[in-house]
């Protein structure tokens, strides 16, 4: 349908391809009408394990840092959940937000190399953007990424990719996610 955007070069350049192959379809008047990557939110949840095992803790970021380049931050419990065994402020994930260059290079590394790697990939699941044009898909394995493969598959997490878009529906996120290259169930 769309022409996919290989090299991602700068957000300015993604911005005029998508309004380019978009207007047609939706009728953009103007290039700020067409939608914009926002940022890439990466989580991992890792419970009241965190807590009991500090090393555990250490390994994922340390993880989570060489596969985006960035520092992630520990995140609190926001509210003590007795049943759990979780008191607020305990640790219980570890969060990343990419922007801008940081942002491009991982969303080129995630669609070229890591989704190539998962096992029986068919395409990810369409609904999945939600009614404000976010998407958010589910990694079961970190080893699909170059940088966490040679490591001991004993200590394997998953995590939550949140894409956040300027889209405004459903169809408009699902074209301009198209345009930049991720491939959807058909």
């Amino acid at each position: 349908m769309y022409a996919k955007l290989i090299n991602m070069q700068s957000v300015k350049e993604i911005q005029k391809q998508a309004y380019k192959l978009m207007s047609k379809d939706f009728s953009y008047k103007n290039a700020l009408q067409a939608p914009r990557l926002v940022k890439i939110i990466i989580a991992v949840g890792t419970g009241s394990g965190m807590k009991r095992d500090r090393n555990r803790n250490d390994l994922v970021i340390d993880r989570l840092a060489k596969i985006t380049g960035q520092k992630p931050t520990i995140r609190p419990a926001k509210k003590s959940i007795a049943s759990f065994k979780i008191r607020e402020g305990d640790p219980v994930g570890v969060m990343v937000t990419l922007r801008e260059a940081r942002m491009l290079a991982f969303m080129d590394k995630f669609i070229h190399i890591a989704l190539p790697r998962t096992k029986d990939f068919r395409g990810l699941d369409p609904k999945s953007i939600d009614d404000i044009g976010n998407v958010t898909f589910a990694i079961r394995e970190h080893t699909i990424f170059p940088e966490a493969a040679d490591e001991d598959l004993k200590d394997v997490f998953g995590m939550s990719l949140t894409i956040v878009t300027t889209a405004k529906t459903k169809a408009e996120a699902k074209a301009f996610l198209e345009v930049l290259g991720i491939p959807f169930k058909k």
